[in-house]
């Protein structure tokens, strides 16, 4: 594969997309340096508890921030491998704090492409989100524009090589601030806030994200939006799955929140292609043969008008499916 005897340097390295890309990475393949940069020194400190360098020699942890460039293009000194997962995420959290979160997923994410584009780096995986597809909130218009960019910087390259390419998926599950470990610690007040009893979402867990960046470090062409296949959950659906003898009182949607999430527009479909396991937004102008990529992937346009929406897709958790993953990918011990 492509990443064997690479240095790699996750951004946002201690969340828990940058643990579970190291620990895959760690244990899978044969690496000379993976770099953890991240801002929060406690969480490093935590982190290299897990990844002592007397067991794996090539581990870094470097403290550092996306906005600050400088830091950026030191950190990516004879790196080959970007994963960029530093975000300022909590939707709420960026409605009231909107330039923090301009500051973070905007400017870093130049940031993140300008040192990219000065240092040796040969390849950039930029991780996304549904909220980024028809942004209502704050931070899917950021992540929105962080993928414009991340994009874009395949036509700004010159001569170099570099491919910069985009994954972009519904929520992890399990995931810090997501709604099933949320669920799992509110069952000791006795009951459920549910925001909207028709709210769906998309659900991927962490290993399907860190596959994700996987192919597009290896298949990428420059300039993609990956999405996944995955299926939906309905919120209630969840909250019967954790807690199906608990009260459940509905406290109205958060702001900036949507009903259903979406991953592909209608607007998208007409550069969509359908790659069997994933779908691909190909750029609005792109620096190769759409038909060539096309056939290479043996990869079909999607019909014009095509949307993937969590509250229309053709794939549903259950109960009992969402019990099984719940013990499998959260926590080992859960018993409903």
């Amino acid at each position: 594969m492509f990443i064997e005897g690479k240095s790699i340097l996750i951004t946002g390295g201690t969340g828990s997309l940058g643990k579970a890309l190291t620990k895959y990475i760690l244990e899978n393949h044969q690496v000379k340096r993976l770099v953890i940069y991240s801002r929060d020194e406690q969480k490093q400190f935590q982190m290299a508890q897990e990844y002592p360098k007397s067991k794996y020699d090539g581990i870094r942890f470097f403290i550092g921030d996306v906005r600050d460039g400088e830091r950026l293009k030191r950190a990516m000194k004879g790196i080959d491998i970007v994963i960029h997962a530093a975000a300022m995420k909590h939707v709420p959290i960026a409605e009231y704090n909107p330039m923090e979160c301009v500051k973070t997923n905007i400017l870093g994410a130049e940031n993140v492409i300008n040192a990219c584009l000065e240092t040796e780096v040969q390849r950039v995986v930029a991780l996304s989100t549904d909220k980024a597809a028809a942004p209502i909130n704050l931070y899917g218009a950021t992540k929105l524009a962080s993928d414009k960019l991340f994009v874009a910087a395949n036509n700004i390259k010159g001569f170099n090589p570099i491919k910069f390419s985009v994954v972009r998926y519904g929520n992890v599950m399990g995931s810090n601030g997501s709604v099933i470990p949320f669920f799992l610690d509110k069952r000791k007040d006795g009951f459920l806030p549910i925001t909207d009893p028709n709210m769906t979402r998309f659900n991927i867990p962490l290993i399907g994200g860190v596959e994700m960046v996987m192919h597009a470090l290896e298949h990428a062409w420059g300039g993609e939006i990956f999405v996944p296949k995955i299926p939906s959950y309905k919120i209630m659906d969840v909250a019967k799955a954790i807690a199906p003898n608990l009260e459940h009182k509905v406290i109205g949607i958060r702001p900036g929140e949507k009903v259903h999430e979406e991953m592909i527009t209608s607007s998208d479909s007409f550069n969509t292609y359908d790659l069997g396991k994933y779908y691909a937004i190909l750029p609005t102008v792109p620096a190769w043969s759409e038909e060539e990529y096309a056939k290479a992937h043996n990869a079909k346009k999607v019909p014009q008008g095509f949307s993937y929406n969590s509250g229309q897709n053709e794939e549903w958790e259950t109960v009992e499916s969402l019990r099984e993953k719940i013990k499998k990918y959260v926590d080992p011990s859960f018993e409903a």
